[in-house]
């Protein structure tokens, strides 16, 4: 088989990945060809030796047996299977929680593990902790653990739980710029709204996303199943060769209710729910597929593991803070077909304006509860980017003939006399300058104030007297004080040397962030959880501002200063980078005696 370019260069890099890696995850997009690249991969390195292949559904498992039995010996495990593992076979296929004693016999038998939709390993959960285990325990020296994956990344706040617990590098395989010039992958062309009258503000996210008890009916009280039908009809009459789409909801309400409107425009639709028994949902895809149906509207079964290169339009209508929810679903519509020449996504539920267009997210093995919490602003990807005098992002605020407003999110010249692209009118609210001046503490501010106060005060400054007085600047600090300076030690502590990938990065990032725990622990210092983390904190230690006071704001200073007359200016930035990730982590997930982490015990230090 011809491998695409992608698919050639890992393969020739392999076998530096082998060297440099024991565990490590493979990431490329939807529709790139990684269950292929993942036959190579055993064809070309493992030929035979045992390999385990795992995935947490069965509808995936089918997929993966079906590509590989074309090159390798493959047996699925069934729930009654009694046989030793590998017993006239080398791939052995299974989801993470069936046949358990022989997966457990196969583990440490196996030269490689390959784990597709890898972002669904949970190092804490029930399925995949055990088999971790036994791979660390019991599993061959010179074997590897393999993730597949579009999206390497959890959500979840539990530091116990995280992706870096089971892999220790992102390869970042298949860049969606270049598979879009290949023709591999179309362009999304993104149609964003904002629903005005969804009302998100006040729903609990304390579990790490919208609640779809309180979601759905948000959303069935609000107009975004008519938005979604209206924009709909415009643009299923722009693709090519004609309409095939894939809308994904929040719960069966939704569903149901977007069904019916559906049916009402008098189109063709299916409905397929985690309750649709397998064989019928084999049979609605498959009319999908040949066209026969137009729209298939699912909950949570069609977001990963679904493919129909046909699909060209994306309704989304699931609001989530979940950046793996919204890369996984888009990517659906993005493999190529004939006479398909891109695929329209309909967003009315502002994951656009919140992650961003899916082939730019950014992806970590690390993540803690701020990573959610920020997503709260339905708009903070807008306002996350760099600030235009040219153009800006605007909110269409016309309201139409139906009684609905236009809502349409779009970027334009802001001294030019054009309108909505949708509706034409010139009534609009721009985002940009909204979302800046209410968060005009960003990133690059402190950044740029942070090296250019603390040389300068540092130089002036009787350092004598403000080392002197360093314990007790500690133990009189109050809350943001505290985070000020441990800011400053971190800073102070973490390591500088360079990184080369993600995981490099985060390695040094915790061990900075335990001996900056150390620290505090040792000195019976704790910090409180907070909501999330607030660079006014810092920006106010750096200006002798009103919240942190002259005391802990120079020995701050001191701590920093001392490191800019010994360290490169590379290393200052590293420094800088590493040390803001770890007080992001500790101003919401706080510090105490009782710290129980991966990384840190606070129980070795008492």
């Amino acid at each position: 088989m011809e491998l695409r370019r992608w698919q050639q260069e890992i393969i020739d890099g392999f076998p530096d990945i082998q060297k440099a890696h024991r565990r490590f995850i493979i990431k490329a997009p939807t529709g790139a060809g990684k269950t292929v690249l993942a036959s190579e991969i055993i064809r070309q390195f493992y030929a035979g030796e045992k390999v385990i292949v795992l995935c947490h559904r069965l509808v995936l498992l089918e997929q993966l047996e079906r590509a590989l039995a074309r090159e390798h010996k493959v047996c699925k495990l069934n729930l009654n299977h009694s046989e030793k593992a590998f017993v006239d076979y080398d791939v052995l296929l299974s989801t993470s929680t069936r046949a358990r004693d022989i997966l457990d016999d196969a583990v440490a038998q196996a030269k490689l593990i390959i784990i597709d939709e890898a972002h669904r390993v949970s190092p804490n959960g029930t399925g995949y902790k055990r088999i971790l285990e036994c791979f660390m325990e019991k599993g061959r020296d010179d074997a590897h653990l393999l993730g597949l994956t579009a999206s390497p990344e959890r959500r979840t706040a539990d530091q116990r739980d995280q992706l870096s617990l089971a892999f220790d590098a992102i390869i970042d395989g298949a860049d969606m710029e270049k598979l879009f010039e290949e023709g591999i992958l179309v362009r999304p062309r993104y149609r964003p709204h904002f629903i005005h009258d969804l009302e998100l503000a006040s729903i609990d996210i304390s579990s790490g996303d919208f609640p779809v008890t309180k979601l759905a009916p948000a959303i069935i009280k609000s107009s975004m199943i008519s938005h979604a039908c209206s924009i709909y009809l415009e643009e299923r009459e722009k693709v090519t060769p004609k309409p095939i789409s894939a809308w994904f909801c929040p719960d069966v309400t939704v569903a149901e209710t977007t069904v019916e409107a559906i049916e009402e425009l008098g189109l063709s639709v299916n409905l397929i729910t985690a309750s649709t028994p397998i064989k019928e949902r084999m049979q609605m895809l498959s009319a999908h597929a040949r066209g026969e149906v137009e729209a298939v509207v699912s909950v949570g079964v069609l977001a990963e593991g679904w493919d129909n290169p046909h699909c060209n339009l994306i309704v989304h209508m699931r609001p989530t803070l979940s950046k793996v929810l919204w890369g996984q679903s888009v990517g659906r519509g993005l493999r190529a077909a004939e006479g398909k020449d891109s695929c329209v996504v309909i967003d009315v539920s502002s994951n656009w304006s919140t992650f961003g267009p899916v082939e730019n997210l950014q992806w970590s093995l690390w993540s803690h509860r701020g990573t959610y919490l920020r997503y709260k602003n339905r708009f903070q990807w807008i306002a996350q980017q760099p600030v235009d005098e040219q153009q800006s992002y605007f909110l269409c605020d016309n309201k139409l003939e139906s009684g609905l407003r236009c809502s349409h999110i779009y970027l334009k010249d802001k001294f030019s006399d054009t309108g909505c692209p949708v509706c034409g009118s010139y009534s609009a609210i721009d985002i940009h300058k909204e979302q800046r001046m209410e968060d005009s503490v960003n990133d690059i501010g402190l950044h740029r104030l942070f090296f250019e106060r603390i040389p300068a005060i540092y130089e002036e400054m009787n350092k004598d007297i403000w080392r002197t007085l360093g314990r007790t600047a500690w133990t009189g600090a109050e809350r943001d004080e505290l985070i000020f300076l441990a800011f400053c030690k971190a800073f102070s502590l973490v390591s500088g040397v360079p990184s080369s990938s993600d995981s490099e990065f985060w390695h040094y990032a915790l061990q900075g962030e335990a001996a900056i725990r150390h620290f505090l622990v040792e000195n019976r210092i704790q910090i409180t959880k907070g909501e999330e983390f607030e660079h006014a904190v810092l920006v106010d230690g750096l200006m002798h501002g009103r919240r942190i006071r002259a005391l802990q704001a120079n020995h701050g200073i001191l701590l920093c200063g001392e490191l800019f007359a010994e360290c490169s200016e590379e290393e200052l930035e590293r420094k800088y980078q590493r040390a803001l990730q770890i007080i992001e982590r500790l101003s919401v997930m706080g510090c105490s005696s009782q710290d129980n982490l991966p990384y840190f015990k606070a129980k070795d230090v008492v």
